[in-house]
């Protein structure tokens, strides 16, 4: 059983028997995976800090054709995002991108779109710009409901609900890198109504209600 090294997105973590850890990553080559990491919650683990979410590490596992969960060796973290988790706003953020992609995603399919979402709205968050999680919590969400196949027409879409400022912001974030979109001050109020449409997109395709966005309304 040769190990395979992956670039790789962590997205969430489960306790597992005594010092284990059921990890859900996103891989560069294979797509979603789960393994588990074996000892992972020791003081000394092969693995250090690059299990938590979101860390951008290259991964080692090794994989059985009759396992659905791989056998994880160790990480090398590229990544972190650290330096995030003291601005309590932006650690909400990431709970959320990292909930969202963990469902939205089919298993065992590369999507390098996707992935190169991640590292957009991730290093955008970390220019630590005005208003910057809310750019990217919106962008993030618009463009992993195009991804995966289901975003409506917005500038045809019925939804009285949708100002005039979300369909012609969304047509810029469908146009533009987050990183090039027109300035324009964000905060938690603008374009809610078209976060929360995306959403209500989100769950109703997968079949579940997301945990986070209440986080999110109550910041």
């Amino acid at each position: 059983m040769p190990a395979r090294v992956s670039e790789t997105y962590v997205l969430r973590t489960y306790p597992f028997r005594e010092s284990d850890l059921i990890v859900s990553f996103f891989t560069r080559d294979q797509g979603k995976l789960r393994g588990v990491a074996r000892r992972a919650r020791k003081p000394k683990s092969n693995f250090g800090s690059g299990l938590e979410r979101l860390s951008l590490v290259n991964l080692s596992y090794s994989q059985k054709e009759t396992r659905e969960l791989v056998n994880l060796n160790s990480c090398d973290l590229l990544q972190s995002q650290f330096d995030l988790l003291s601005d309590f706003d932006a650690s909400v953020a990431l709970d959320y991108i990292a909930e969202v992609s963990d469902h939205l995603l089919p298993a065992n399919e590369p999507n390098e779109r996707f992935f190169r979402l991640l590292a957009a709205v991730l290093g955008y968050m970390h220019l630590r710009a005005p208003g910057a999680i809310w750019t990217a919590i919106t962008y993030f969400s618009l463009w992993a409901t195009r991804l995966s196949g289901f975003l409506p027409d917005l500038a045809t879409q019925p939804d009285r609900s949708l100002s005039e400022f979300s369909r012609h912001m969304a047509g810029a974030m469908l146009r533009n890198h987050i990183a090039e979109l027109p300035s324009a001050t964000w905060n938690k109020d603008t374009a809610i109504d078209l976060r929360r449409f995306l959403i209500r997109q989100m769950e109703e395709h997968v079949e579940r209600r997301f945990r986070t966005p209440l986080l999110l309304e109550g910041l």
